[in-house]
């Protein structure tokens, strides 16, 4: 079985997005393309987009609670892959998105006027793509699942009026499943294949900064820092008659955003963001065997810096109701077709949004949203394994997802 583990591990994904990284941090942002998220501070969520915003929220407790239902649809059209050597090409792969829940919680308190202490828990980081096992590019992929849940404990101090700051501790807790077809050489020329799986967990820690200023009455500014997260995947390579515990390393990438909220009238609201995300930390996945500290795979991945740019509005409708709209860019991490892979069929990306705020009392209120985001095509041309004359994938995915969020909000 001279090729059993040749490309059989790869640790990368998506949702909606850049790179495997989650957006919908909360249920309200959603409807306005999460623009200016680290500037909106209306409620508990602000612990996730800037801990700072914690110090505009009113007296007591506040807890917000909810999340996005994904729908993802992703397809995959061939030009030209070409089978490896005897073995049946292959299939389109059916549909390989399909339905994700992204939920979300947080919770602030408030101790005196200054300070306030809050708790996010959310998945940070995540994807689920399943191929057909018939996929043509089964080698290279067919079934991946990654969680990142991060428990954030935070806290805020207005430091005067106008500039309050905020920071807080980020537990991750990573698991991946990822699983891919392989040629059996060895009992040519009865071509059989074989799945591999690669399982494996690890706990993180990383840190999260904020600073909030008041230029105005009507105008804040957020800024936002997340560091990276270091982790040591541990589990096991598996495959029929085979067990080899395996680790990977990997790091999370870094972020960092500056975003806006401006009153342009007593109802209207503007809100503006540019985000980066630091992909180039993310050049290669390399999976090694904990017994004999030999490479079982080493994938390059060519991630490349990535930012975010969004703009939305908030009009307040009435006293009960806010409307939301947003508009957002995200650029890709991968730049072209050979880095591209089937597990991450990533592209650059535009969000378009709608949503609500409704109060239901003086101290409860429910967000809704909706928005679609529009994925640019994405070409693949990637060999399979490390002698390109042995199989390429060559074809484009087709993505689109449509995202519906709800979200419940109350302050005691």
């Amino acid at each position: 079985m001279s090729l059993f583990f040749t490309g059989g591990m790869s640790v990368n994904g998506s949702t909606v997005a850049a790179g495997f990284a989650l957006q919908n941090q909360n249920g309200a942002g959603n409807g306005y393309a999460y623009a200016g998220a680290a500037a909106v501070a209306q409620d508990a969520s602000t612990i996730y987009f800037n801990p700072a915003g914690m110090t505009y929220l009113a007296r007591g407790h506040h807890v917000s609670g909810g999340g996005n239902l994904l729908i993802r649809s992703l397809r995959f059209g061939d030009a030209g892959s070409n089978p490896f050597l005897s073995y049946p090409l292959g299939d389109k792969g059916g549909q390989a998105g399909g339905l994700s829940l992204v939920p979300a919680v947080y919770w602030s308190m408030s101790l005196g006027t200054a300070f306030r202490l809050g708790l996010g828990i959310s998945p940070t980081f995540g994807n689920s793509t399943e191929w057909d096992r018939t996929f043509i590019g089964r080698y290279q992929g067919r079934f991946s699942e990654i969680t990142a849940i991060n428990f954030n404990p935070s806290m805020a101090w207005q430091l005067s009026e106008d500039v309050s700051i905020g920071a807080g501790l980020n537990i991750v807790r990573f698991e991946a499943d990822l699983r891919s077809m392989v040629p059996v050489t060895s009992l040519l020329p009865a071509p059989v294949d074989v799945e591999t799986k690669m399982k494996g967990d690890d706990v993180g820690f990383g840190y999260n900064l904020g600073v909030m200023f008041r230029l105005s009455p009507s105008t804040r500014i957020g800024l936002t820092y997340r560091s990276t997260v270091d982790l040591r995947v541990e589990g096991r390579l598996t495959a029929p008659g085979t067990v080899i515990p395996a680790s990977v390393a990997l790091e999370l990438p870094n972020t960092a955003s500056l975003a806006i909220s401006h009153m342009i009238s007593d109802r209207l609201r503007l809100l503006a963001d540019l985000t980066w995300t630091g992909w180039d930390n993310v050049p290669a996945i390399v999976a090694t065997s904990r017994a004999s500290g030999a490479n079982l795979a080493n994938e390059r991945l060519g991630f490349k810096d990535s930012f975010r740019v969004g703009l939305g509005t908030q009009y307040q409708h009435n006293d009960r109701l806010r409307l939301h709209a947003g508009f957002a860019y995200d650029q890709s991490p991968v730049r072209n077709a050979m880095d591209r892979t089937v597990r991450l069929p990533d592209s650059d990306r535009f969000w378009l949004a709608v949503g609500f705020n409704q109060k239901l009392g003086e101290r409860t209120s429910i967000d809704a949203g909706y928005s679609h985001v529009f994925f640019k095509g994405a070409e693949i041309d990637r060999p399979t394994f490390p002698n390109p004359s042995l199989q390429v994938i060559r074809g484009s995915f087709d993505t689109n997802v449509h995202i519906i969020s709800l979200q419940l909000n109350h302050h005691f």
